[in-house]
């Protein structure tokens, strides 16, 4: 049985991974352990010490570990810590990390048009998130490689499910069942997909998913099937009265200013006719329609937040459809997690190892690393006044205090006691560089990422000299 040794966090993730070989289960716990105060995109800023930077090498060239390996003993804890929750909502969303591989010797893809040249892997993750918007974990994960060349102009619509990336969102959803119904059959997942997600093989997937949730924003103006006629979605919908009204907070994004959305609510239950282009099949599925409109906020220059969301949630009162709302509000998390994998903390795409599959298996442990950063920030938001133990090691929570005292201001006084999540992530973030005053926000993933360098540093330290008087 592998011991728990450093970060708590790593060995919950890690510890229970099947890697054939206890020692590599070992080697990945204190991989995750390095990551997690000290995320960098190269191998060599993550682990300077010679001895750890060639462990390290090690594992991610080792053919007989694979990253499904990994993705599934993360996503096995994530739904463990989910296993005490009646629900959470799961957000699925995909991206790209762009590699350097000028000459095509790391057997990546394309990435973005074929004439850029860009080449790269193609990312689809599903992460659970409590309904307190706090980041769970990982619970799949798909990585793969798009051609290099661009296939034949065959159209989209005659090619299989099979041959189309649709299949890895059908697939990453059902992993996600899986898992849940294994390590926790009481939680039901809720899905929240974006436009993306509006096809109807992974309609299909969600609905077949018997006990869990779903919400998809519609992405097309879909036939729907009516008493005497057909009808499209939108006729329907704004024939129905408005229901109510909410504000919901955006947050800044890709040209999308930060602001709080005054929308209508409109709602309807509806049988779409769903149709399969190849085999020209029709056949319904009956859902539930939110349609949440922004009137007077939007920013000039700026789209209005329109939603119209497809959910097999109930929707027999208002208090339902703002949880329909609730819920696909928290899809921004995974764009933040995201974000912070390439650029603000993790910086992923600087990578240059030289074979797919270690690229892949350290993309995925920089992933985990990321979901942690946030799931700290948000935490610290959310219930400030949790232990700090609930996710620091006690040797990074007596480094925090020894670091924090050195450098408090000299109206702080830094108490003996246990420490809450709030009070300590604010303390990482100040030795992060945290000040307050430039955006006069909580702090966010950079100053945490600075401060997590140092605390883990000095844990590191408290940790041998723990061993070393073990010893003597």
């Amino acid at each position: 049985m592998l011991e728990a040794v450093g970060s708590t966090w790593a060995f919950e993730e890690f510890g229970q991974a099947e890697l054939g070989d206890a020692r590599r289960t070992a080697r990945l716990v204190a991989m995750g352990a390095r990551l997690e105060g000290r995320p960098a995109g190269k191998v060599s800023e993550a682990f300077p010490a010679s001895a750890e930077q060639q462990g390290a090498y090690g594992f991610l060239e080792n053919e007989q570990i694979v990253v499904e390996s990994l993705v599934d003993a993360a996503g096995d804890a994530c739904a463990r810590r989910c296993a005490s929750q009646s629900f959470v909502f799961v957000p699925v969303d995909g991206t790209s990390a762009v590699f350097t591989d000028p000459h095509g010797a790391k057997e990546l893809g394309a990435i973005g048009t074929y004439s850029a040249g860009a080449r790269g892997l193609k990312v689809l993750s599903a992460i659970a998130v409590q309904r307190d918007g706090v980041p769970v974990g990982l619970c799949a994960q798909h990585l793969w490689t798009r051609p290099s060349e661009r296939p034949d102009r065959r159209s989209r619509a005659m090619r299989s499910v099979e041959e189309k990336e649709t299949h890895h969102w059908v697939d990453v959803i059902r992993a996600t069942v899986a898992r849940f119904e294994e390590e926790a059959p009481t939680t039901r997942c809720w899905f929240q997909l974006d436009r993306e997600g509006d096809a109807w093989p992974i309609l299909q997937a969600l609905t077949d998913a018997k006990g869990h949730l779903f919400t998809v924003r519609s992405s097309w103006n879909r036939r729907v099937r009516r008493a005497h006629k057909m009808g499209t979605l939108r006729q329907v919908m704004a024939s129905k009265p408005v229901f109510g009204g909410q504000v919901v907070e955006v947050p800044e994004g890709p040209n999308r200013r930060a602001r709080s959305a005054h929308v209508t609510i409109r709602t309807a239950r509806v049988v779409l006719d769903l149709r399969d282009k190849r085999t020209k099949r029709h056949w319904p599925l009956e859902l539930n329609v939110v349609w949440a409109h922004e009137i007077g906020t939007t920013p000039r220059g700026e789209e209005p937040l329109d939603w119209l969301l497809l959910t097999n949630h109930p929707v027999e009162s208002l208090a339902d459809a703002l949880l329909v709302l609730e819920g696909y509000a928290l899809r921004w998390r995974i764009e933040d997690v995201h974000k912070t994998w390439k650029s603000t903390a993790c910086h992923v795409e600087d990578a240059q190892l030289h074979a797919q599959e270690a690229v892949s298996k350290w993309a995925t442990l920089l992933f985990t690393v990321a979901l942690r950063t946030e799931r700290l920030k948000h935490l610290a938001r959310s219930t400030p006044d949790l232990p700090a133990s609930v996710e620091l090691s006690p040797h990074e929570i007596r480094a925090l205090l020894l670091l924090k005292r050195k450098e408090k201001k000299r109206t702080e006084t830094i108490p003996n006691a246990m420490p809450t999540i709030g009070q300590a992530v604010r303390w990482i973030a100040d030795l992060g560089g945290y000040t307050g005053k430039s955006s006069g926000g909580p702090p966010g993933s950079i100053t945490l990422k600075r401060g997590m360098d140092r605390v883990t540093a000095g844990a590191e330290v408290l940790r041998a000299l723990d061993e070393g008087a073990a010893e003597m």
